[in-house]
Formats: C-alpha cells, sequence, structure tokens
C-alpha cells in the first residue's frame, strides 16, 4: 500500500474500531495544519473513512481537544437524529480507538483520530454566488443553534487568545517597538489605520466582558470551506472542529464575511480588485439569522455587522504584526507577502466601513 507518508499508517489504523478490511490509505485534501488520509475499505458494505494526525505543535493539548471534539459531535448528532435527519452525513462522526478514547497516540508521540468518511460532497475555497453563501450561512447558524444547549462545562480553550483583539493589539505595539527587521518606516499608513480603528475593534471583546453578550460555542474558523455542500449545492455538514472552543458569535458571523465576501484573494496585490460583495453578505447574513434570530440576544445581532469589519481588521493586523517581526508565523512565497496581505485586508475592511450602512439594514431587515 503506497502512503506517500513516514508513518506506519496500517499500524495507526489497527488502533481503531473500523469496519471492514483495510484496502489502503492515500494523503487527502488541502489542510494545512493536520495530515489528512483517505482511509478505503475492500467490502462495499464497509464505509471509507479519514484518518488525520493532529498537530500538537500548534494544539497544544490534543486530549483535551479530542474532548471538545466528542462532545459537540454526540450533541449535533443526537439533534440532527431527533429530526429525522442522517448524523453520520449531517455531521462529523469519530470512530473510537479499542481503548475507546476518541484518540490514539504512536510510538513516536503523535495523536491520531478517524472519522468516518462522508462521500458525494463538495466544498469550495471561493464563493460564487449568493445561493451557496446563502447555504453556507444557514450551515454555520445551524451549528450555533444545536450547539446554543449543550450542557456540562465550558468547551477547552484549544488556542488561547485566538481573537483575543486586546492581546492582538499588544504583540503588535511590542513588535513595532523592537522593529527588528527595520520595516516600521515603510509601513507608517499601515500602523496609523490600525490605531485609529482599536477603541472601535475592542467593542466586542468589552461587551463580552461587561456581560452585555454570553460567550457561546463557536467554530472560529468559519471560511467557507469549511461546510461540505450534497452535490445539488445545499449544505451538509460542517467540518475542522479544532478550533470549537468558548467565544462569542460576532467571530464565526465576521470571519465567514471576511473570507466569504472578498472579491479578490487574501493576498491580491492590485487593491483595486479587492472589495466587499454586498450581495454575498447579504446571501450569508439571511441564512445565517433565519437559524439563530430565535436565540441570540438584541445585543449580539445588533453588533454582526460591526463583526464583519473585525475580523479583517484582526488578520490584517496578524499579517502586519508577522511582517514586522521578520516572518516568523504565516509561511510567505516571496518577502513582501505578508504586507501584502495585510494591505488586501485593510482594504478589505475599508471597503465594508464605506457600505457599513447598508450592512447594518441588511442585518436588521434579516433579523425580523
Amino acid at each position: 500500500m503506497a502512503n506517500a507518508t513516514s508513518h506506519d499508517l496500517p499500524s495507526v489504523i489497527r488502533n481503531f474500531r473500523i469496519s471492514g478490511t483495510l484496502a489502503g490509505a492515500a494523503p487527502y485534501g488541502s489542510g494545512h495544519i493536520n495530515e489528512t488520509f483517505l482511509v478505503t475499505t475492500k467490502e462495499e458494505t464497509a464505509p471509507d473513512y479519514i484518518l488525520q494526525r493532529v498537530n500538537h505543535v500548534v494544539f497544544k493539548n490534543v486530549p483535551k481537544l479530542m474532548d471538545n471534539i466528542e462532545r459537540v459531535t454526540s450533541h449535533v448528532g443526537a439533534k440532527i437524529k431527533a429530526s429525522g435527519g442522517n448524523p453520520d452525513r449531517q455531521t462529523l462522526t469519530l470512530i473510537p480507538a479499542s481503548d475507546g478514547k476518541p484518540y490514539a497516540v504512536d510510538g513516536a508521540g503523535n495523536f491520531w483520530r478517524i472519522y468516518l468518511f462522508i462521500d458525494d460532497t463538495q466544498s469550495y475555497d471561493i464563493v460564487k454566488t449568493p445561493a451557496q453563501a446563502y447555504e453556507g450561512g444557514k450551515m454555520f447558524g445551524s451549528f450555533q443553534r444545536m450547539l446554543a444547549d449543550i450542557p456540562g462545562e465550558p468547551l477547552f480553550e484549544t488556542i488561547k487568545d485566538f481573537h483575543n483583539i486586546e492581546w492582538r493589539l499588544s504583540v503588535f505595539e511590542e513588535k513595532l517597538k523592537a522593529d527588528v527587521k527595520k520595516r516600521a518606516a515603510s509601513v507608517g499608513k499601515e500602523i496609523d489605520g490600525v490605531r485609529s480603528r482599536a477603541v472601535e475593534m475592542n467593542t466586542i471583546l468589552r461587551l463580552g466582558r461587561e456581560g452585555a453578550i454570553p460567550t457561546r460555542v463557536t467554530h472560529n474558523d468559519t471560511k467557507f470551506n469549511n461546510v461540505l455542500l450534497d452535490m445539488n449545492d445545499k449544505g451538509l455538514c460542517v467540518i475542522d472542529l479544532d478550533t470549537v472552543m468558548p467565544g462569542h458569535v460576532h467571530y464565526d458571523f465576521g470571519d465567514s464575511m471576511r473570507t466569504a465576501t472578498n472579491t479578490a484573494a487574501e493576498d491580491e496585490k492590485d487593491l483595486s480588485k479587492v472589495e466587499m460583495n454586498i450581495a454575498i453578505f447579504e446571501a450569508y447574513a439571511k441564512g445565517f439569522l433565519e437559524e439563530t434570530r430565535a436565540f441570540l440576544v438584541p445585543a449580539e445581532i445588533e453588533h454582526l455587522a460591526l463583526s464583519a469589519k473585525l475580523m479583517p481588521y484582526i488578520i490584517g493586523l496578524r499579517f502586519l504584526t508577522d511582517y514586522l517581526d521578520g516572518d516568523n508565523y504565516f509561511k510567505i512565497h516571496h518577502p513582501e507577502h505578508n504586507i501584502d496581505r495585510a494591505r488586501a485586508q485593510f482594504k478589505l475592511l475599508a471597503s465594508m466601513e464605506r457600505q457599513f450602512a447598508d450592512m447594518k439594514r441588511i442585518v436588521e431587515k434579516c433579523s425580523k
């Protein structure tokens, strides 16, 4: 069996309670954090599987992360089953290891997990139509809705301070002061833009601390390609649950809008191509709020449009910080890559600012 990997995959797979006879395992997908393989079985009656090595450098506590995923998928699966749906296709299904845990550890200390493979699906890196955006909104909205009453203690924070804008700004100021690559003088406009918006962009964090908006279970990585659609482009399943943890609904709504509404690539150098597509914004908001308006509190709905501005600000800030620090976090393909990314995010933010009144009206209309 050709694995295209240094790992002994058959040995890893034997640690899990899969059905059928192993036929092969091959690299699958385009993820950058975890290693992913499609595991096929010989029998037509046996399912295929997704095997993943969880990156324990990025995710410091994999057992806690896997506990999160087990709780979330069990709760969502029960909701789907109770409504007459098919949890094997509409949520991720973990296959237990031989000891009953949702993961196994190999001799080298690598953490592995296996999900049922969901076939006959498609996903998109770029939203092409308002109809697709509507389906994405409904899927992430229903994900929020089904997890609104998950019992037990709060989920584990898999990446600390992931969307904490206060912390991100403090790191930015540290790197700016150090200016290890002497780049600060060339990005004065971007620095001024970050500082002039800092108070407004702290709003969501402040409202949370004041108790004006609740902490919920949030996905925290709501790129459109983390929704599986069926072959008719109807929403089917939310995937990539590693960053599911406590947060504010605005992080999910905002990051979806950041990635779905951008008319250009994340690192587009020609900033004239970078705008927010208001039709995509409206379609996504419609789908999202159909699923969530019944349980979101008024202050959450009131600040959804702001959250669409917050997320390009945060990501642009992270790109700018990494550029000032000498490009130590994000993988780059040329020396100016991070500043190109930052400028594209800030241009998207500026486009949102110009259309902000329309964005607020759309959210208000869709929340009725």
